[in-house]
This record gives C-alpha cells, sequence and structure tokens, in this order.
C-alpha cells in the first residue's frame, strides 16, 4: 500500500508536527486549512468481529475524508473514517470527529467544537 498516494491538498494547506494520515481512500484538505500538532485523519479501519479480522489477513476498508477551506484543526484532533468538516470549520484541541459536520443553526456559521466536545455557533 503507498500511502501518501490518495492525499490532496489544497494551496496554503498547513500542517504541524507529528500528524499523521491513513489514506486508504481519497483524504481532501481544502486551501488555508491549518493542522495544529499531532492531528490524525484515518480513512481505513478494519472490521470489529475477530474472525474476519484476521490479524493482518483481514480486510482493511474505508471511506473518504474531505476537510473545506479555510478550516483550522487544533492539536491532537483525530477525524474518523467518511467525514466531511464544512469550510471554516474550527475543530478544538482535543476533539474526535466521527459524523459530518457541515454547519450548524439555520445560519450556516461554521461548527466550532471545543475540548468538552459541546458544538457551538461562532
Amino acid at each position: 500500500m503507498d500511502y501518501g498516494f490518495n492525499v490532496k491538498l489544497g494551496e496554503g494547506v498547513f500542517i504541524n508536527h507529528n500528524c499523521v494520515i491513513i489514506d486508504t481512500c481519497v483524504v481532501s484538505i481544502g486551501a488555508r486549512t491549518l493542522f495544529g500538532p499531532n492531528v490524525h485523519l484515518y480513512s481505513g479501519t478494519h472490521p470489529l468481529d475477530p474472525a474476519l479480522r484476521n490479524g493482518t489477513k483481514g480486510p482493511e476498508t474505508g471511506k473518504e475524508i474531505h476537510i473545506g477551506e479555510d478550516c483550522w484543526l487544533a492539536g491532537n484532533v483525530t477525524v474518523l473514517p467518511g467525514v466531511t468538516i464544512g469550510k471554516g470549520a474550527v475543530i478544538g484541541a482535543g476533539s474526535v470527529v466521527t459524523k459530518v459536520q457541515l454547519h450548524s443553526g439555520r445560519d450556516s456559521s461554521p461548527v466550532v467544537f471545543s475540548w468538552f466536545d459541546q458544538a457551538t455557533r461562532q
């Protein structure tokens, strides 16, 4: 497997130190998006059933990850398979993003996640 093959970066993306991108599927990161240290993006996963997982002989599957333009993922953020983060979103330090998050509220303001896992409007 060639890690790095499925990563698509927009212009001016900044990725801080110790970041990990597992790109089993396409991982796209929009222009001017910033990553703090230790951000992890996991597009790949394995079956939960040990018999299907079969150690290293089982299948690896995945879902694409898309991060919009002008986002900021603070330190120690983890993004799981199948997530889309909308343009301008801020994901607070230590967050684990498990679901698609485009915008909050009726006014389409960006989603902001904080370390205590509460979504608020900017």
